[in-house]
This record gives C-alpha cells, sequence and structure tokens, in this order.
C-alpha cells in the first residue's frame, strides 16, 4: 500500500502446525500480536493500521489462523454438516486449540508476553489465551467481538443463512465479488465503503489461498464455544473493547457484555460502524490499542 513497506511472509512451527506471520516496527520494541477473525486472512489487518501502530514504537505481529492464508490446512479433518453447526456438536478444534497456536508462535519468536488484540472470531481467540495463560497477556484490545453467551452477541437473523451459505468461488473476480457483496451487509453503514480495499484484500487472499472447507471448520469452532462470562471475571489486564454500534452480524451486546465481565474493560462505541474496519477509523483504532498498550506498560511492576 502506498506509504508502507509491505512485510515479507515468514513461517514458524507452532502447535504442531505452520503459522504464517508477517511484522511491522522493529522486534526490539513491545509486542503486539494481531488475531483476525473467521475464515479471514491476516491480510485484512490494514498495512496502514500496523505501520501506524508500530510507528508508535510497537513491534506488530500478524497471522494467519490455522485453515486459512498460508498456515497449515486441516484437510484431513472433517467439515461440518449444516447439522452440526445448527445442533453446535463437537468440532474436530476448539477455539483454545486456536489460542495455542497463537502462544506457539509467540514461543517460537520467543516472545514471553505480548499485548493482544482480536478481531471477531479473533477476540473469542484472543480472550482465551488471556484466560488461560496470563502471565503472557500484558494488554488486551476486542473488536467487534463477544463473551461465547447466546444471549448476547448474536447476528441479525437474515445474516444466519449468509454465514451457513458460503460457497465456494472459482475464479478471483469471484471471490471480490463475494467479499464486495458480504461487506455492503455486515460493513458500516455510517462510513463510506471502499470498494477498491475490499477488492484487492479478497483477491490477494484468494492468490494466497481459498478453502472453503477450512472457513467452515473455523465457523464450527465458533460455533461450538462456551459461554466464557465466568472466566472472562478472571482477565487481569488492562483492556479495550471497541465495537460498532451498528454491527449486525455481532450485535453490540456482545460488546457492552464483555466491558462488564473483564474487571479492567474499558468500552468505546463507534456509531454508524459495522461488522469491519473503517478505514476513516484506522487512525483512532491504531491510538486506542497503543494507549492501552502503554497503559499496562506504566502499570507493570517491572515498568515493560
Amino acid at each position: 500500500m502506498e506509504g508502507v513497506d509491505l512485510p515479507e511472509t515468514q513461517y514458524a512451527a507452532a502447535n504442531e502446525l505452520k503459522i504464517a506471520y508477517e511484522t511491522f516496527g522493529s522486534s526490539s520494541d513491545a509486542p503486539i500480536l494481531m488475531v483476525m477473525g473467521l475464515g479471514t486472512q491476516m491480510i485484512a489487518w490494514p498495512d496502514e493500521m500496523c505501520q501506524q501502530i508500530a510507528d508508535r514504537g510497537f513491534y506488530v505481529i500478524r497471522f494467519d489462523n490455522r485453515d486459512v492464508g498460508l498456515s497449515t490446512h486441516l484437510d484431513e479433518l472433517p467439515t461440518p454438516t449444516r447439522s452440526d453447526l445448527l445442533l453446535r456438536r463437537k468440532p474436530p478444534y476448539k477455539v483454545t486449540d486456536m489460542a495455542r497456536d497463537a502462544l506457539g508462535l509467540m514461543d517460537k519468536l520467543g516472545i514471553e508476553s505480548a499485548h493482544v488484540v482480536g478481531a471477531s472470531m479473533g477476540g473469542y481467540i484472543a480472550q482465551s489465551l488471556a484466560g488461560l495463560f496470563p502471565e503472557r497477556v500484558r494488554s488486551l484490545t476486542l473488536i467487534m467481538t463477544s463473551t461465547g453467551s447466546r444471549r448476547v452477541g448474536y447476528p441479525a437473523p437474515q445474516l444466519v443463512a449468509q454465514l451457513l451459505r458460503r460457497r465456494s468461488v472459482r475464479s478471483r473476480e469471484e471471490a471480490q465479488d463475494l467479499a464486495v457483496q458480504t461487506f455492503r451487509l455486515i460493513g458500516s453503514k455510517g462510513y463510506e465503503f471502499d470498494e477498491t480495499r475490499t477488492r484487492d484484500v479478497a483477491g490477494r487472499s484468494y492468490d494466497r489461498a481459498t478453502d472453503r472447507h477450512g472457513y467452515f471448520r473455523q465457523l464450527w469452532a465458533s460455533v461450538a464455544q462456551p459461554n466464557r462470562t465466568k472466566f472472562l471475571r478472571q482477565i487481569p489486564v488492562p483492556t479495550l473493547i471497541m465495537h460498532g454500534m451498528n454491527d449486525p452480524l455481532v450485535n453490540v451486546s456482545g460488546g457492552v457484555a464483555l466491558a462488564k465481565a473483564i474487571p479492567n474493560a474499558e468500552f468505546i462505541g463507534f456509531a454508524g460502524m459495522g461488522h469491519d474496519l473503517p478505514r476513516a477509523l484506522w487512525p483512532r483504532f491504531a491510538a486506542e490499542i497503543c494507549a492501552v498498550a502503554k497503559r499496562a506498560a506504566e502499570a507493570a511492576p517491572s515498568g515493560e
């Protein structure tokens, strides 16, 4: 992207998988681990936003979750049927397994602890990482995500069928068209729709890897997740929740519930924001992520 030196994709063996990752900034700076959501590759984290965070003195790491992008695709595992998803049957892997993938990446990079940012399903992973391994998380930023409770963070009814109907794409152009269709449904109505960027990210994602079955395995792990509300009350680190007030895919009630459950949490709601990262908010997102990270550093006994 203009004004940003695109990073080289690297690979690490983590949790018995190959994890693809990219970095921005200096490895001598405090690390910020960026965890992306359902069926979405790491390049959906805007390059400019990652660079804005790095320019504030942080080492930004983004990566492809299992079953997406250039990380390991677990093709030997079953793809869920519609009944598996609707009845929330036990999946072949869980959100907590994906959290252990992130932990394994940190281990391979020699990172003892990091500031962790999760968006959508990436927020489920980030919560699990902070709850299971609190000593490895310095601060937590959760964007457009929820607690796992069925009573909050629910999708608009008309979007459920959209989640279950994801089709195979047979060309780069078809992948781009599908992305535009999807984000016109779930995106931010209060901000200008950036079709150029949507097509660019979808096209590059298609070039890297396309895997409908991996998407559904991730969806299976997501719909089968437990209610983490009690678990969240034990998260000790400074936490920021950012959520669109008009999110049709993960209702804002999910973000509000997170803020109530996590002891040191702050909630910021954005009017007109849906289930995406609108360009106009990138500088604000970057500033808020860095601010909570700096608060955590000031509060840490070691001064990290």
